[in-house]
This record gives C-alpha cells, sequence and structure tokens, in this order.
C-alpha cells in the first residue's frame, strides 16, 4: 500500500500536472492552478480517452498511482508505476510525438520530463528506494523515452516548485508565451486570447483565430409559463403544461434561461451545474432577475478589477472609449438605414446633426458625469430618428411616438425592452464566464435593481443585437399587433407568442457571423460579447487596447 500522507491544508500542495503547465507556459499554470480556470477542449478529452484505454492492470504492474508528500509539497497521479531491477519506475503516456536530441534521437520535452522526475521523487519517498530513472511514452510515434533522475533533473524540479509557489502569491498574471506554436494547441487560448495580444503589439501581424468561432452549445429557453424543467441521466426534461415532454442531452446545452413562472427541479439545476451550463431567470417582461454558474477561482480576477476600477482615472478613459464606440455605433446604424433613402435621411438629418458634434466631444470629457451627460444626449437623438426608420407599411399600432421603458407603454417599446432584457442575460453570462465581478462598472452608476458592468458592456451591443433585427423583422411584417401583444390601460408585453418569436429573433442574431474589424477574424455574435468582456478584463492585466474598439460596418 502506498502511503498517503494528511496534507497541511494551509499549503495546499502543487499538482505534478501543475508543474507540467509551468514547464510548458508559466500563464497556463497561473490560469489553470491560480485562478482555477479550466478548458475541455478535443485534445484535452482525446488525452482522457488514451488514459481511459490503459486504466487497467497489465502484467501485475499498478495504473494511475495517486501520489503525495507534505514534505515535498506535491500531489499526483502517475499513469503507470512499473517494478524494473528492484525499483519502481514512473511511465508517462503522451498522444503527441517526442522531441528531438542534439543527435536527432527522441527526447522527452521540457514539461513531460519535468512531469515524470516529479513523480519520481514522489515514488522514491513513497517506497523509500532511489528511482533512478523514468519513462516518457510517446504514443504517435510508438517510442519510449528514458528521463535520468540525476542532479539536474531534481534541481531544476525544486526551481519549478519554487516558480510555482511564487506565482501562487501573486495577482499578476504572466505575460503571453513568447512561441506562438504553444498556444496553437493551448485549450486555454479562447481565455488567455495570446494572438489578440500580438496584434495589439504589432497591428502588422495577422492573428490565427484561436477564439472559438461560435457558441459551445444550444441556449434553451423556457417560455411557455406553467412548464416544469427535471432531469433524465444526462439529459434535460422539458414539460409544458399542456405539451409533450422533450429531452435536451446535456452536452448540448449551453445555457438554461427560464422565463417568467416556471419551475426548474434541485436535481435539474444540481446537473447543470456539473456540466458548467449556467441557469438564469427573467421576468415575464425579459428582466433579468438571478443567475447560477460556477464561480471557483475568481478571487485574483476581481481583486485586479477592484484595484483598477478604485482608479478614477482608469474608469474615465474606459468610459470614454465606451460611450464612443456606443454613439458611433448608433450614428453608423441610422447613416446605414437611410442610405439611398432620400426621404428617409431627410428625415433625420436633424438627430444626425445633434449626435456628430457630441461623437467629438466625448473623447475629451472632463469627467465621467460629463461623458454619461453626451452619451444621453446623443441617446435622445438616437431614438428620436429610430422610429423614422420604419417604413410605411408597418402598422400605426407597432410604432412609437416617444422612448418608455418601465413600463412600456407601446408596442414598439415592448419590443425593445424585452430585447434588451434578453441581451442583458447574454452579456451576464460573458461577464460571470471572464470571472468578473457584475455589480462593479465605471459607467452606469451603482443601483440595487442592476449589475453596472453588465449595464456598461450591454452598451456596445444594443444596435447591433437588437435593433438592427428588430427594425428589420418590423419593416419584414413579421409581427401581429393582436397575437403578439398583450395591451393593457397601464402597459404593454409580448404574449407568449411574442416572446417566441422575439426569441427566435434574437437568437438567429446571435448565430449569424460576423468579421472584427480590428482582429480582422470572423465569429459569431454570441462569441462576440464574450470577446469583449475578455478585453475588458485585459485592459487592468497589463494588455490593454482592444477593448471597444469595434464598430458596426
Amino acid at each position: 500500500m502506498i502511503p498517503l500522507p494528511v496534507l497541511d491544508s494551509h499549503a495546499p500542495p502543487v499538482r505534478v500536472m501543475a508543474l507540467h503547465a509551468l514547464a510548458y507556459c508559466p500563464r497556463l499554470f497561473y490560469l489553470e492552478e491560480v485562478e482555477e480556470i479550466r478548458v475541455a477542449d478535443a485534445r484535452v478529452f482525446a488525452g482522457r480517452h488514451l488514459h481511459a484505454a490503459l486504466a487497467a492492470d497489465e502484467d501485475g504492474e499498478a495504473v494511475s498511482v495517486e501520489l503525495a508528500s507534505d514534505a515535498l509539497g506535491l500531489v499526483g497521479k502517475v499513469d503507470c508505476l512499473r517494478r524494473r531491477d528492484g525499483s519502481h519506475l514512473p511511465y508517462e503516456h503522451k498522444r503527441g510525438r517526442p522531441a528531438r536530441g542534439p543527435d536527432n534521437a527522441p527526447a522527452p520535452w521540457p514539461s513531460d520530463r519535468l512531469q515524470v522526475v516529479a513523480y519520481a521523487v514522489l515514488i522514491e519517498e513513497a517506497f523509500g528506494r532511489p528511482v533512478p530513472e523514468g519513462r516518457v511514452r510517446y504514443h504517435a510515434a510508438n517510442v519510449t523515452v528514458r528521463v535520468p533522475v540525476d542532479g539536474r533533473a531534481r534541481e531544476d524540479r525544486r526551481a519549478a516548485l519554487a516558480d510555482a509557489r511564487r506565482l501562487r502569491e501573486t495577482t499578476d498574471r504572466p505575460p503571453v508565451a513568447d512561441n506562438p506554436r504553444l498556444c496553437e494547441k493551448c485549450s486555454l487560448a479562447p481565455v488567455c486570447l495570446p494572438e489578440e495580444v500580438r496584434h495589439d503589439r504589432d497591428p502588422e501581424r495577422d492573428p490565427v483565430r484561436l477564439f472559438p468561432p461560435d457558441r459551445d452549445g444550444v441556449t434553451l429557453h423556457v417560455v411557455t409559463q406553467g412548464t416544469a424543467v427535471g432531469v433524465s441521466g444526462d439529459a434535460l426534461v422539458v414539460k409544458p403544461r399542456d405539451e409533450p415532454e422533450r429531452k435536451h442531452p446535456m452536452r448540448g446545452v449551453e445555457a438554461l434561461l427560464v422565463h417568467g413562472f416556471n419551475q426548474v427541479s434541485t436535481q435539474a439545476i444540481r446537473k447543470c451545474v456539473e456540466h458548467g451550463v449556467g441557469v438564469h431567470w427573467l421576468t415575464v417582461s425579459g428582466h433579468h432577475t438571478a443567475s447560477l454558474v460556477p464561480t471557483a477561482g475568481q478571487v485574483q480576477r476581481r481583486v485586479r478589477q477592484y484595484r483598477a476600477l478604485a482608479d478614477e482615472a482608469v474608469c474615465l478613459r474606459l468610459a470614454r472609449q465606451l460611450a464612443t464606440a456606443k454613439v458611433e455605433g448608433q450614428y453608423r446604424y441610422l447613416l446605414r438605414a437611410s442610405r439611398g433613402d432620400a426621404e428617409a435621411r431627410a428625415e433625420i438629418r436633424e438627430p444626425l446633426g445633434g449626435i456628430r458634434p457630441l461623437l467629438g466631444r466625448i473623447p475629451g470629457a472632463a469627467d465621467r458625469d460629463a461623458v454619461r451627460g453626451l452619451e444621453g444626449m446623443a441617446a435622445a437623438h438616437y431614438f428620436a430618428a429610430l422610429r423614422t426608420l420604419l417604413g410605411p407599411q408597418v402598422p400605426d399600432a407597432l410604432r412609437s411616438a416617444a422612448r418608455s421603458r418601465r413600463p412600456p407603454l407601446d408596442r414598439f417599446n415592448a419590443l425593445l425592452g424585452y430585447g434588451y432584457g434578453l441581451l442583458h442575460t447574454v452579456v451576464m453570462r460573458a461577464v460571470l464566464a471572464s470571472g468578473l465581478e457584475p455589480a462593479l462598472g465605471f459607467f452606469h452608476t451603482p443601483r440595487s435593481a442592476a449589475y453596472p458592468l453588465v449595464l456598461d458592456l450591454m452598451e456596445l451591443f444594443r444596435v447591433t443585437l437588437w435593433d438592427v433585427p428588430l427594425v428589420g423583422s418590423l419593416n419584414r411584417g413579421q409581427w401581429d399587433p393582436d397575437a403578439d401583444f398583450v395591451p393593457t390601460r397601464a402597459k404593454v408585453w409580448l404574449s407568449d407568442a411574442g416572446r417566441r418569436k422575439a426569441v427566435g429573433l434574437f437568437e438567429d442574431r446571435l448565430r449569424e457571423a460576423w468579421k472584427h474589424p480590428v482582429l480582422n477574424y470572423s465569429l459569431s455574435y454570441a462569441r462576440s460579447v464574450e470577446l469583449e468582456a475578455r478585453l475588458l478584463e485585459k485592459e487592468w492585466t497589463g494588455e490593454p487596447g482592444l477593448f471597444a474598439r469595434s464598430r458596426l460596418r
């Protein structure tokens, strides 16, 4: 029996796999071990499949043995433990090919060498006998490489462990790797964004798109009132009150959005948490009320956010960037929507003339209050022009004389408000996925009923993700003033049919692909929201420059 010492809870051990990550890239180590961000991509799953295939006792040899040492401060699980010449030797299995030594002979990669040496010293302590070497099996080349556990190897292990402990104590994220090839096979590239950082430093360099082009799964909206959501095996079961139940495999669901008075069982909520599926609750009118997502490992990211947004200069700079991007997006949309239509352009000439000088004043605004004032005046001009973009075929019942929010007083404002509620939830998901604190923003003032950072990021997407598709759908005659709305004396809401139609329109827009004007690669609108949240975090992690730079074409 291999002894497993009780480890000191006040000084958690370093995983041997973490030393492997450290040797590969210090930034990878920091993201995985300090910030606890782990992403399983196709390569990771392939590696797990290989180890599962090997997880059987072969010729009496121990497979997948857990080892721990309080004295060494290490813990890990060696792939295979074999006895040779009176000693136990660690074996590691790798899917790829080996490195090449000076004589072109197969050699271990530095990260693999450090990993197997760390296992060797753990085995020495467990059995009290020296371990002269470890071995790494590279399956793609069908070769086994020997790794001497000599004085140099032991010193490298001690130095790496010291570096790991040092990085654990800092909130400063290491820089991206100097070698871009390391990033091409890294599962954390969508979080690290190394190519985006390199492009910002060298705009002439075309970035390789390592950020995923689209979402990993579908967003499941539960709209029909009285619906119950349960679980069966690894599938969510959605049972409307008067309709047959439908099953949705968990592996294909990215998020669950519960609209209004619907029920989700505790078993379904737990299954969503286990599979990393966020659960978000909205009111019948689309207003976001709560979210449940895994939140481990966000301390360092939020400490950096708190420090940065406590600095008024940082907040003012970000507020100027945000307001400029929003107002310019509104201005460009009005120009584009009225292109080739002299009558429409004449109708919005006055709002355009009001927005243009405000846009020029934002970069020089003295403080955030001034920025907010300029943005607010531009918004008033924009909404005055927005309703004029509706063609003559749109019924009067779907038009609006003024902007009204809570409650919406007409059908047009009901549609705007509902779509912005859906957008709020999408942005909330991106903020939480990026490990940011939604209650601490830089543009909107704190309010008990809203998350300032979410409201901040929403400003970048209101036009592209809802205004544009909504006006287009109205002009195409897709809305029924009677069937899609429930008007009352004090307010107007969307009916069940209207909500389903709005959700469909919004989800279709999220799936559309567009080309980022700065990074020069294509991705879906859904992914662009997450990208912007991660670019915002870079503004206070030493890699600023790309936040709020995308524009409506």
